[in-house]
């Protein structure tokens, strides 16, 4: 931690001959990219609020598959009124988020631009693409490989009783496993800015990889909506790859590191 800490005040320090801005212009800055964020997610909303049958449906349908199977009524029920209007709204937001997302992660390419040299602003459109890209992979793997197995062992495993699975309850669940693995495929994202700023290296990456692996079935335990080792190395596995694939992501945004600091010295 204390060598991370080190990193990141090198790397502030590098960067201080950058074009400065205020503290009143950052934040500034920082509003009119979160009015566009919020102003891209309302379009989004009304959007994806078009389509809230379908999209519910899509939702709905791994429970209504696990529970059929199991010969049992495919109904969610509600316990207020307002659930099924809340539902909608929520399908509605979120769908909304994704759809704005693009232009969202756009606000924040600008927002942090300032911060960066001119040969690393070329990083913009892959930037774009693997988040959206990394983010839908998350999902759609939790959508058909993970939930439905959950779901599956955790009807399989009850079925003596009779489920009575709320509206509420079940979206919570299903945004947990969808949103988490999105969030989760997110990691070569965030060690590509940290390489990016010198925080971090492939080096140091594939050095504590003990600690990683360790941290990774953690969370995979934490995220993870059964309590069976399987589900918890079905979280674990893809986790592992994309913390490999960031090592390579490091590596490719800084692979001379270490000759720029040696050829650094002998200049000296």
């Amino acid at each position: 931690m204390v060598d991370l800490l080190d990193r990141a005040r090198t790397a502030v320090g590098d960067r201080a001959d950058l074009p400065g801005m205020s503290l009143l212009e950052h934040l500034q800055e920082l509003r009119k990219r979160l009015v566009y964020s919020l102003l891209s997610i309302g379009v989004g909303f009304f959007v994806a609020y078009g389509f809230h049958d379908r999209i519910a449906s899509l939702m709905i349908a791994p429970l209504t598959k696990a529970l059929t199977a199991h010969h049992l009524p495919a109904k969610l029920v509600y316990l207020n009124p307002m659930d099924g209007f809340n539902f909608y709204l929520k399908i509605g937001l979120f769908g909304g988020v994704i759809l704005a997302s693009p232009f969202i992660l756009y606000q924040v390419w600008l927002f942090i631009a300032p911060g960066l040299y001119q040969q690393e602003k070329r990083y913009l459109v892959p930037f774009m693409v693997a988040t959206v890209g990394l983010f839908l992979t998350g999902a759609f793997f939790g959508y058909r490989f993970v939930y439905p197995g959950a779901l599956e062992f955790l009807i399989g495993y009850s079925k003596q009783f009779t489920p009575m699975v709320t509206i509420g309850e079940y979206t919570e669940l299903f945004l947990t496993v969808i949103l988490g693995l999105g969030i989760v495929f997110e990691l070569p994202i965030l060690v590509f800015f940290l390489a990016l700023f010198g925080i971090v290296n492939s080096r140091w990456l594939w050095k504590n990889i003990r600690y990683a692996i360790l941290v990774i079935f953690i969370v995979a335990g934490i995220i993870t909506p059964t309590p069976d080792p399987l589900s918890m190395c079905l979280f674990a596995t893809p986790m592992l790859a994309l913390y490999l694939l960031s090592i390579g992501v490091a590596h490719m945004v800084h692979p001379d590191t270490r000759n720029k600091r040696k050829k650094a010295k002998l200049e000296v």
